[in-house]
């Protein structure tokens, strides 16, 4: 009986081993993996970093200010773009991301959820103001700050 027992826990310790090994994919598998395309998730980021040509442009800082408001920009985010129907552009949460590039393109072509796309109705040098503004935020450049 004695030695059933250890014939056993070593048949279930060999069974868990193989069970904890990584299983390799059959060739069927890799290549239907291969038509299916890459796995969702994180990827590198390919969008071209355009620099704006305003970003360091303090005259510019305050025509995009002005723009904010002419466009009726504050609107949704806010007088000083402190978030109200459409996010806080203050703060360092972007979900498209905050480079002058994305803030652009979310501009530009607009998003989900709200963001109308301004990029047929507005020049590029106003939509690279806009920007210039939107990255002007809590910083000493910032024009026409909020009265705390």
């Amino acid at each position: 009986m004695k030695y059933l027992f250890a014939i056993g826990v070593l048949l279930a310790g060999s069974v868990t081993a193989r069970a904890q090994q990584p299983r390799q994919p059959s060739a069927q598998q890799r290549a239907a993996a291969a038509q299916m395309g890459p796995t969702p998730g994180q990827a590198p980021d390919t969008l071209a970093e355009t620099p704006n040509p305003f970003a360091d442009d303090v005259k510019a800082m305050g025509e995009g200010r002005r723009l904010f408001n002419w466009y009726n920009c504050a609107g949704c985010h806010g007088d000083h773009a402190g978030g109200g129907m459409g996010p806080s552009l203050r703060d360092s949460t972007w979900r498209y991301g905050g480079t002058d590039a994305r803030i652009y393109r979310s501009i530009a072509e607009g998003r989900t959820k709200g963001m109308p796309a301004w990029g047929s109705k507005l020049p590029p040098d106003q939509i690279w103001k806009l920007v210039a503004y939107i990255r002007s935020l809590r910083t000493a450049k910032e024009p026409d700050k909020p009265t705390p």
